[in-house]
């Protein structure tokens, strides 16, 4: 008997639970931007983080040679722009659960890169869910008057480099330890866009204490709790099947949004969402089908 095949249940709930950390992870980082700005902000919470699954990876990272760092680190610098645009996104946002499905869309995209910048071939379900991704962008875009706001800009900029960001994980740190090359590329987040913001923001004198609660919540259960029960689970099963479970994310934050902040949805916007759901489903459909053919 296989890992994958092993705990099935297990795999899942752990799955499950990374994708509602991650969605927490979002009001955890709204509710930071109260206070502190966002390059300081994202900055720390990546530093703090990449401190503490160096820890947690220590061993596998001792035995790490001086070209897989160099590879990880080059991906994390990737990261770091594609988080530096996120949380933009959300300083900028009006509607965090629009953002999550905007933000979402890297994933449809991750073929469409493949083809253009590695020479891939995506099966058809691609070009059927790009379209309805885009249609889906559009009524969000409508939703504020024939317009796009800023944050929806920054969400869609770093949906574009994430999608980047899953081929080049794919490809150039490939059999790199996926814990401590999680660490690491976290870490480079925090070492680059850190100075950054000292550089560009202006660094409040004092820091309230529910401020300082957001930040070590994002730090420590968002990102490094999140990242622990995430690679735990997909060690489980297969990638299509973690794939699949992954794309919760989006509705999840949507829906923690609305019971956190009080959100709702006009008609466009749920249509929006709606069809970016739809094109997720279709962009993974073969994953998909696979999975329901092992369950039936």
């Amino acid at each position: 008997m296989t890992a994958s095949s092993a705990h099935p249940l297990k795999a899942d709930l752990l799955l499950l639970f990374a994708t509602l950390l991650a969605a927490a992870g979002w009001v955890f980082s709204k509710e930071s931007l109260a206070g502190l700005p966002p390059l300081q902000f994202v900055g720390t919470r990546f530093l703090l983080a990449g401190v503490v699954l160096v820890a947690f990876s220590w061993a596998q990272l001792r035995v790490l040679d001086r070209d897989a760092f160099g590879r990880a680190a080059l991906v994390g610098v990737f990261f770091a722009a594609a988080m530096a645009l996120w949380i933009m996104g959300l300083q900028h946002a009006s509607h965090v659960g629009e953002g999550a499905f905007i933000a979402s869309l890297g994933i449809v995209l991750v073929p469409v890169f493949a083809r253009f910048f590695f020479g891939e071939h995506p099966p058809t379900s691609t070009w059927v869910a790009l379209p309805v991704a885009l249609a889906g962008f559009g009524c969000l875009s409508l939703a504020h008057g024939f317009r796009v706001e800023p944050g929806q800009w920054f969400f869609f900029a770093a949906a574009l480099i994430f999608a980047f960001l899953f081929n080049l994980n794919s490809r150039v740190v490939r059999g790199i330890p996926v814990l401590a090359l999680s660490a690491i590329q976290v870490l480079v987040v925090g070492v680059l866009i850190l100075p950054a913001s000292m550089l560009f923001e202006t660094w409040p004198d004092t820091v309230a204490t529910p401020i300082l609660f957001w930040l070590f919540a994002s730090a420590i259960i968002a990102t490094t709790l999140r990242f622990l029960v995430q690679l735990h689970g997909q060690s489980l099963t297969t990638p299509s099947h973690a794939a699949i479970i992954l794309m919760l994310e989006p509705m999840w934050t949507a829906l923690v949004a609305a019971w956190w902040f009080g959100e709702t949805m006009s008609g466009i916007q749920f249509v929006g969402c709606a069809l970016i759901s739809l094109a997720l489903v279709l962009s993974r459909w073969s994953w998909i089908r696979g999975a329901l053919k092992a369950m039936f």
